[in-house]
């Protein structure tokens, strides 16, 4: 019993295998929060796509912090390069308070920049990976999403005919 829910953590801690890709499994796994937000905006009525994208980012969350510990006794090591749920929750924060009217217009955007500013842990994303557990595997990258979203309602600000129509989270 005990080898088949390592299995099932395995899977679920690797986002299905993602986090086995050589040379960029977190970018690999954010791409599984791509494929989220985008079912839920091509599928769901647009009056749900906050609520719905705010429940996928609370589960994802929640799965993270939960299988923290099993993640660090199972890879040995406090943030594992292979446990990578985080990346889905940092893709699902920015698209939840950065959006346009233009589905790969805010793909492109909110996965390249939440990439970079997870990559480069600017003040306090890389403090904040040292909360307990799954905890700090997840605040920093939840951190740099937080400057992301920031950074594009900035530029779109700035610059508001490159981007369209943007929505806020409410």
């Amino acid at each position: 019993m005990a080898r088949r829910r390592d299995r099932i953590l395995v899977a679920m801690g690797t986002c299905f295998g993602l986090g086995y890709c050589p040379g960029a499994p977190g970018t690999a796994a954010a791409l599984l929060g791509v494929a989220i937000y985008w079912a839920i905006a091509v599928l769901a009525p647009a009056t749900l796509h906050v609520w719905l994208i705010a429940l996928a980012l609370l589960v994802v969350c929640a799965a993270t912090v939960a299988m923290g510990p099993w993640a660090e006794r199972h890879w040995k090591t406090k943030d594992s390069r292979h446990f990578v749920p985080d990346e889905v929750a940092g893709f699902l924060t920015t698209v939840l308070l950065w959006r346009t009217d233009d589905l790969l217009l805010t793909i492109v955007w909110a996965f390249g920049l939440t990439r970079v500013l997870d990559i480069l842990k600017i003040p306090p994303c890389r403090q904040l990976e040292r909360l307990p557990g799954g905890w700090g595997v997840l605040a920093d990258d939840l951190c740099a999403s937080l400057y992301a979203a920031g950074v594009l309602h900035v530029a779109a600000w700035q610059w508001p005919g490159a981007f369209g129509k943007v929505f806020w989270a409410a």
